[in-house]
């Protein structure tokens, strides 16, 4: 184990590499030039000289080759520069926004995990039952339901039914936890119960074939309780597949969040991106897909440990 964690965490630096490369080369050709937008503004005038003058102050006029060395330079020394437009910089601009974004995926995750393995194993357990049919109209009523538009119904209950709407500023969890609760929860529940229907039909489906098995009949016909049989021999197995999905959809909610935070009026990392690309802001763009990237391959790399611990047969070398 210890051999192939080391040759993981190895292969991450030509992963990451090659995403950061890709991406500098993305923003470098994509239409519109920054700093004739700080000069100018949108679709405003311009003296060359200025806009020029301020490209030499951000290092565009140097070189490509030479632009992503000073940069990626930065990124091993964890400098990842200044923000082309708030002139701030980016570890602050993301360090602002991040703790918001990462709080609502893991609570987000929570809910989704409590909501699909119940409703997935209930409904493997009670097949073609009313049991079965009401978790089956459960999940697909979240895969047809876009996170956004529960969001809205959320506040449109909560503002016309209760007379009540979630604090508009943000509150650290451990400044005010109730504070901070009554903002995020709502964004967590209409996240999650979506993201929950695709990991509750996953685990129904897995569980249905797991229960189909040779040695899961042997069980039954030792005499075993269900309860053992299910959370002993069957459940370990059908869970490999919902730890792929819950562990990848929280790696997506780190940066897919962009919708449901402008619903819920969030200053998360999904807005920042959003922003930072409607202004060209190169260097925050370029630190978030690496960041994302990271999240990707860590998270990759903890689904796989964790297959290890729920299937004794799996061994990597």
């Amino acid at each position: 184990m210890q051999y192939y964690l080391a040759r993981r965490l190895l292969l991450m630096i030509p992963t990451l590499f090659g995403v950061a490369a890709l991406v500098f080369v993305i923003m470098r050709i994509m239409p519109g030039d920054v700093a004739l937008l700080i000069v100018a503004g949108e679709g405003g005038r311009a003296d060359p000289a200025q806009v020029e003058k301020v490209r030499r102050e951000l290092g565009l006029d140097k070189p490509l080759l030479v632009q992503f060395a000073h940069w990626f330079w930065g990124v091993l020394r964890f400098d990842f520069g200044t923000s082309i437009w708030t002139t701030r910089p980016v570890l602050y601009e993301i360090g602002v926004r991040l703790p918001l974004t990462l709080q609502i995926a893991v609570m987000a995750t929570i809910v989704a995990t409590l909501i699909a393995i119940p409703v997935g194993t209930l409904a493997a357990l009670r097949q073609d039952t009313w049991v079965d049919y009401v978790m089956r109209v459960v999940s697909i009523a979240g895969l047809a339901i876009p996170s956004f538009w529960l969001g809205i119904l959320i506040i449109l209950a909560l503002t016309l039914g209760f007379r009540w709407s979630p604090p508009m500023l943000y509150t650290p969890f451990f400044e005010n936890p109730w504070e901070n609760l009554q903002q995020t929860i709502w964004p967590a529940l209409a996240v999650g119960y979506r993201y929950s229907a695709v990991a509750a039909r996953m685990m129904r489906s897995t569980l249905l074939e797991v229960l189909r098995e040779d040695y899961i009949r042997t069980a039954w016909a030792k005499g075993l309780r269900e309860r053992v049989v299910v959370t002993r021999h069957a459940m370990r197995n059908a869970l490999l597949p919902v730890v792929t999905i819950i562990g990848f959809e929280f790696a997506f909610l780190i940066g897919g969040l962009v919708v449901t935070e402008t619903v819920f009026n969030l200053n998360g990392v999904g807005r920042l991106v959003v922003e930072a690309v409607f202004h060209r802001d190169y260097t925050i763009v370029q630190a978030l897909v690496l960041l994302f990237a990271l999240t990707f391959v860590v998270v990759n790399l903890l689904v796989d440990i964790l297959y290890a611990w729920l299937d004794p047969r799996i061994r990597y070398q």
